[in-house]
């Protein structure tokens, strides 16, 4: 039970030094932004924040590669082992830099390709998330001031708040139709892009968080936090995330019929 406190120590440290970076850029006048070569936006934040992180743990963990963002991957000083640590230094980078507070640094730490602890910081929110195997999954603004963290325990569509990223996301991976009828069935249907929905699904307050396209920097922190508070994590498969890119987050009660809701959706539309 007691084999990850040490690398979510780590992780709590990782974050408070992200913090500090992005909270003195966020919002500030002289923010520098660019368009990576898939034209999605990078800030000067989002590079400083991956270097600091990269630089402490070449330190504590150098027997650790690292896989990030902004730079990629690589090789631990010590020589390339069996873990690595998966960084987003800002994700949600879009909002950061039109002054939108929901944005974080999703620190992961994966053994082989099993995520194994992950920390989301959103500093603008002043709340944290984390989990690790056999840890639970907890939140709150630090490690001293925390809340176990469960899944909610509704058990019909009906009665479900359905989380998605983008409409235009599902529809260009042939998926609108089959995302149109579960937001018509469900309770409420609610956009809550990149990581808050699966914290908002961790804490019991939605049941379902679902997306398209996903990097394994996007994804790699959410699966130990969503799973510990025991909901299900799966791409659009059904295979345990990471998986294919994409992402398919429940409180477990309403997985298979978001999966098979989904697969029928797409069979049609391809057929």
């Amino acid at each position: 039970m007691s084999s990850y406190a040490d690398d979510l120590a780590l992780a709590h440290l990782l974050a408070d030094t992200a913090d500090s970076i992005s909270m003195a850029r966020f919002r500030s006048l002289d923010l520098t932004i660019e368009s990576k070569p898939d034209l999605t936006p990078v800030s000067d934040a989002d590079t400083a924040v991956e270097q600091a992180i990269r630089a402490t743990l070449a330190r504590a963990r150098p027997r650790d590669g690292v896989i990030g963002e902004e730079f990629g991957s690589s090789t631990a000083p010590a020589g390339q082992g069996n873990r690595h640590w998966v960084i987003d230094p800002i994700d949600g980078t879009k909002n950061f830099i039109r002054g939108v507070p929901i944005w974080g640094t999703l620190i992961a730490l994966m053994e082989g390709e099993r995520p194994v602890a992950g920390l989301v910081s959103a500093p603008a929110l002043g709340r944290r998330w984390w989990g690790a195997i056999g840890h639970g999954a907890y939140a709150g603004k630090h490690q001293r001031a925390a809340t176990r963290l469960s899944v909610s325990a509704v058990r019909d569509l009906g009665d479900a708040s359905f989380c998605y990223s983008s409409l235009p996301s599902w529809e260009q991976a042939g998926y609108l139709a089959p995302m149109l009828d579960i937001m018509r069935d469900s309770w409420r249907g609610r956009a809550f892009g990149d990581f808050y929905g699966y914290m908002l699904l961790a804490e019991g307050a939605l049941e379902v968080m679902v997306e398209p396209e996903l990097s394994l920097w996007d994804v790699a922190a959410l699966i130990p936090i969503v799973t510990e508070a025991g909901g299900v994590f799966t791409d659009l498969t059904g295979q345990r995330a990471p998986g294919d890119g994409s992402a398919i987050a429940t409180n477990g009660h309403l997985h298979e019929e978001i999966l098979s809701r989904l697969a029928r959706g797409k069979t049609i539309l391809a057929g």
